[in-house]
């Protein structure tokens, strides 16, 4: 059964790694699932067993939230947001500060996904609108999702993930991850505006977006989304009642709508996410039953990387979200940590790490796949001239802080 175990892993793992199984037809959400199928069929896990292996607290708030963002984004919120920032008023680098300052806020109260999959067709069509260079304002929506979605505890999946886990009261949370994510986005706007100096305008007749229509204003429904996201907040940093039951109350309010059908806002969900999340909790869950992934982690501190610090638990998690993405990587590294403190450096540079290459993060393949539909290509030297030291100064802003948190 270990064999097994152990066989299914590196199989899931590695398709996590490269983002398919070479010569199926399968991405990293289809490898997970049959990863975990692979696991009941082969008798190391019953079904109930499999299901108990489920965060379903983490699932139910990632969908609650999810349908929140549908409801803003049939309602042309991020649609009317991006234009209004790409208004005449304001130069290319005003441009590109609102964008950023715009993008992180949103993706602090929102899923970081789901502000990039709205505002990135907005995006491109305001830069073909002004003769801009369209690459540092895609590079800059990503890095500014990334780094501001590390705010919260709902600003990410795999903040999400580590809140529900370890028990982080979010108001506490936004302390600790809200001032790193703010000075943050100051980073994120120097690094984009110093790597394209000069080169922040295009001939906007050299290509043609090809985003087709976007979802336009409505008042009523924007409106609502908004209200309820409001109160949603509000319960988070009282603290009171659970998390997961508040995000599934606001769901199911938004669901009842006399105009937008429950079919269209859920049709807007990542059910591919949520599959993923299905996935890697069976298969994390089984192999850490076994042993295997602490005695793993055991052989990473003998080479001098301990978990217990937190620059070796920053190092691990860095390299561990860049080989797995964050969310696997965080998985495997949850059961080997122990305090608030850790919980949150968890949280942060896993986040942070997003940033790395182009291939950290689904919100930054999110974004290139959307500028390949318009014939522009991010390529991955693109996005690491200005990743992977904006990755370093994130990491080791937010450490800093939490170390004078710590003294304080």
């Amino acid at each position: 059964m270990t064999a097994l175990v152990v066989a299914v892993f590196v199989v899931v793992y590695l398709g996590m790694l490269l983002g398919n199984i070479p010569g199926l037809a399968l991405d990293r959400t289809g490898v997970a699932v049959v990863g975990a199928i692979m696991l009941v069929v082969g008798g190391v896990l019953t079904p109930s067993r499999a299901w108990a292996a489920v965060d379903v607290g983490t699932i139910a708030l990632l969908f609650g939230l999810m349908l929140v963002s549908a409801q803003l984004r049939l309602g042309g919120f991020y649609t009317a947001v991006t234009r209004k920032l790409g208004g005449e008023g304001f130069g290319a680098l005003g441009l590109l500060a609102l964008l950023v300052a715009a993008a992180g806020l949103l993706s602090a109260l929102l899923s970081n996904d789901i502000v990039c999959l709205a505002m990135a067709p907005v995006v491109l069509e305001v830069t073909h609108r002004r003769g801009l260079e369209p690459v540092p304002y895609l590079l800059a929506l990503a890095f500014a999702a990334n780094t501001g979605s590390a705010a919260t505890l709902i600003g990410n999946p795999q903040n999400i993930l580590i809140g529900e886990r370890m028990h982080l009261g979010f108001a506490r949370y936004l302390l600790d991850g809200g001032v790193p994510a703010l000075l943050g986005l100051i980073l994120v706007w120097g690094a984009v505006a110093l790597a394209w100096k000069g080169r922040l305008l295009r001939d906007p007749s050299t290509w043609k977006p090809v985003t087709g229509p976007l979802p336009e204003l409505n008042p009523w429904h924007t409106i609502k989304g908004i209200l309820v996201l409001v109160v949603v907040v509000v319960l988070f940093v009282l603290g009171r009642p659970d998390r997961a039951v508040v995000a599934l109350g606001a769901g199911a309010v938004l669901l009842a709508n006399r105009e937008i059908t429950s079919r269209r806002l859920l049709q807007l969900v990542d059910w591919n996410l949520l599959l993923l999340f299905f996935g890697l909790f069976v298969v994390t869950e089984t192999l850490t039953q076994t042993g295997l992934a602490a005695r793993g982690l055991a052989v990473v501190t003998s080479w001098g990387v301990p978990l217990s610090s937190s620059l070796g638990l920053s190092v691990v998690t860095l390299v561990g979200s860049n080989l797995f993405s964050n969310v696997p990587a965080v998985m495997l590294l949850l059961p080997a940590i122990h305090g608030t403190g850790s919980a949150v450096i968890l949280a942060l540079v896993s986040t942070f790490a997003g940033n790395l290459l182009l291939v950290g993060s689904i919100a930054n393949m999110i974004v290139a796949s959307v500028a390949s539909g318009s014939g522009i290509a991010i390529g991955w030297r693109d996005h690491a001239l200005v990743g992977i030291p904006l990755t370093l100064a994130l990491c080791t802003l937010a450490l800093a802080w939490l170390h004078l948190l710590a003294a304080v």
